[in-house]
């Protein structure tokens, strides 16, 4: 069987930071043949972190990708971060999976970032297969993490075998024999994702190494090889993009290929935009990354010649991607970023811009006015992500102001507006009324009509929706407003003129920049008479702690604004479960370790938001203010713009 129509697999290795999973990657290279000696991330030698600030903290930043050959198996492997920080990158690189392994330290056990991985993998519908690594570590206790998979993570995780000479550098793993039948039965349900096999090890000694590569290849739900190209594929090609980087050869697209093949020089639609070209086409195989004219369905392909494509995107017919669709929450911070050279301001912002492209939840801000720029967070290891790669990639050094929250502003009742053709104090050829009603939480935006959708041309009905998303970007004290209804109300606008044996006369007649700007100023106008609250982002937290420090870690939780909502006792240790404002996540997780002897384990995310107290906090605007105007209609001009 060629080397391109192989079985294959795509696999992703997730864990809690420091359960190894990095150094698992490593001697599953060295073992199936890529590498000739296992990389330590001690030593900072590894072959998946690229990047400086990875090899110097030995956490993985950046989802990485290498493939190799096992038994009759090409596997994808997908090295994902564990950082708490980084969550959204594990999770868009779970899409293009089969199949993952979750691996757990035998020491440390089930920690509180396993647990977000398991309900994430487990949402997804993925089969999961778990390595419980480190057996030879000092400490290293199988039957007890076993114990501690079962109870917090599934009931119906099951061990493959057992240790013997745990703690100490001879330990070694012994796999229970499986019988013919059995085998069949173990298939379909970890296939199905309805039971999750148990292995033991060490990927510094390599115990349990290849058995684990043997279940993987065995159990788990590999793609039969497809006929090529040349043979007849069935359909275009189609798939899933879920990495974009910038490097020497320019911006290079990571997809994977569920269908077709993907061909050098092929026109493909990506998220349903304009068809464009594959300029440049490699392969991961075998520990490299080589040129080919065609990547096969099933595997990961780099392509060049994707201007337009963004993470999360899918390629070819609409509908032909099949998968899973990654649900995280947009990021709850953000921080202003200064150059620390002022001649590099310019060169940072197109920095930033080029990693906003590659991450399309970095919300990068540029507020001219204050001549700021703000970069969106989900913690605060990202400060030092971002400044490492911007000096190790751009030379620019940076500095980070304090981390505030991002808030949105909900819509408190319903507020109307109308600004009438040709009647002061409307300065615009057009006529737009707008309605603005709240919707339930979760329900986004939506944009209705009481008049004749051929009232006016479909030009100008998309000029007022654009007039919209804009205006509900930064609401009436700058924040998001989602969750909104938009109703227009009244219509009108000159038709095209000109004056006699003349061309088109743009003074004389409406274009679709009246009505943008128009219902910028309309909508503001609609959101003040609404009214709106301004509501932060509160985190829903889980903390297991030593239970002789339960006190003092509550006093800590009072001082942060951290409310606990629920207390239970699980052995020696007390798990607490409750609420903390997204801008104190921080403090309570520098302080945790300090109160619990290092013993503390702290994970938080996004749970909803809650109206502000006080006077409401403001945020500075990355567009023209509409806001600013109302009430003043006799400054604006009709040049205004449209943000």
């Amino acid at each position: 069987m060629r080397a391109g129509r192989r079985k294959t697999l795509c696999l992703g290795i997730v864990a809690h930071v420091d359960a190894g999973k990095t150094s698992l990657t490593e001697r599953v290279l060295f073992e199936a043949g890529v590498l000739d000696h296992p990389g330590s991330v001690d030593a900072g030698d590894t072959q998946t972190d690229s990047m400086a600030l990875e090899r110097q903290r030995g956490i993985t930043i950046r989802s990485a990708v290498v493939s190799f050959d096992w038994r009759a198996t090409t596997v994808n492997l997908i090295d994902t971060p564990g950082h708490s920080d980084f969550i959204a990158e594990v999770e868009r690189a779970l899409t293009v999976l089969d199949a993952a392994v979750l691996v757990v330290s035998a020491v440390e056990g089930v920690q509180a970032q396993t647990l977000v991985l398991m309900r994430a993998l487990q949402r997804l519908g993925l089969p999961v297969v778990l390595f419980v690594n480190k057996v030879d570590r000092a400490g290293a206790d199988p039957d007890r993490v076993l114990g501690e998979v079962t109870t917090r993570l599934s009931p119906e995780a099951f061990a493959l075998g057992q240790v013997s000479g745990a703690g100490t550098r001879g330990a070694a793993y012994l796999p229970f024999e499986v019988g013919t039948t059995e085998l069949g039965e173990l298939r379909s349900t970890v296939r199905g994702a309805t039971a999750h096999p148990v292995l033991f090890g060490s990927a510094i000694t390599g115990a349990g190494v290849t058995e684990l590569l043997d279940a993987l290849t065995t159990l788990l739900p590999v793609a039969a090889p497809v006929p090529s190209a040349v043979s007849g594929t069935p359909g275009p090609p189609s798939g899933t993009v879920f990495k974009v980087d910038r490097g020497e050869g320019g911006r290079t697209v990571l997809a994977r290929v569920r269908s077709g093949s993907l061909r050098l020089r092929d026109r493909v639609e990506v998220d349903g935009r304009a068809a464009e070209k594959v300029t440049g086409l490699r392969l991961f195989d075998r520990g490299r990354l080589v040129s080919v004219d065609e990547v096969p369905a099933g595997r990961i392909a780099a392509v060049t010649g994707w201007s337009s494509a963004r993470i999360g995107d899918r390629f070819g017919p609409v509908g032909a991607t099949p998968g899973a669709v990654a649900q995280f929450a947009r990021p709850t911070l953000e921080t202003v970023v200064d150059a620390v050279r002022l001649s590099d301001v310019v060169g940072m912002y197109s920095a930033l811009t080029e990693l906003a492209d590659q991450d399309p939840l970095i919300d990068l801000r540029r507020d001219d006015g204050r001549r700021e720029i703000a970069v969106s967070l989900y913690g605060e290891v990202q400060k030092e992500v971002i400044a490492a790669v911007l000096a190790e990639e751009y030379g620019i050094e940076v500095t980070f102001r304090p981390t505030t929250s991002i808030c949105v502003e909900r819509v408190v009742a319903p507020g109307a507006a109308v600004q009438l053709i040709g009647t002061a104090p409307n300065p615009f050829l057009a006529q737009v009324g707008l309605r603005v009603e709240p919707l339930p939480v979760g329900a986004g935006h939506e944009f209705a009509l009481e008049i004749e959708l051929g009232s006016m041309p479909p030009a100008f009905f998309t000029a007022v929706r654009e007039g919209i998303a804009a205006t509900l970007e930064e609401g009436v004290h700058g924040w998001a407003v989602p969750d909104a209804r938009v109703v227009m109300t009244h219509s009108g606008y000159y038709p095209r003129q000109s004056h006699a044996h003349a061309t088109f006369d743009k003074a004389m007649s409406s274009t679709a920049q009246d009505f943008r700007s128009l219902t910028r100023l309309v909508l503001a106008e609609a959101l003040v008479r609404a009214g709106t609250v301004v509501c932060a982002p509160v985190h829903r937290f889980e903390l297991e702690v030593p239970e002789d420090t339960l006190s003092s870690v509550l006093g800590e939780l009072n001082r942060h604004r951290a409310v606990p909502l629920e207390t239970t006792l699980r052995g020696r240790s007390a798990v607490l479960v409750g609420e903390v404002p997204a801008d104190a996540v921080h403090g309570v997780q520098q302080r945790i370790p300090h109160l619990t002897r290092g013993e503390g384990v702290f994970t938080s995310g996004l749970d909803h938001y809650a109206p502000t107290t006080g006077a409401p906090a403001e945020r500075s605007r990355a567009q023209p203010d509409p806001f600013a105007q109302i009430g003043d209609w006799s400054r604006i001009q009709r040049s205004w713009p449209a943000g």
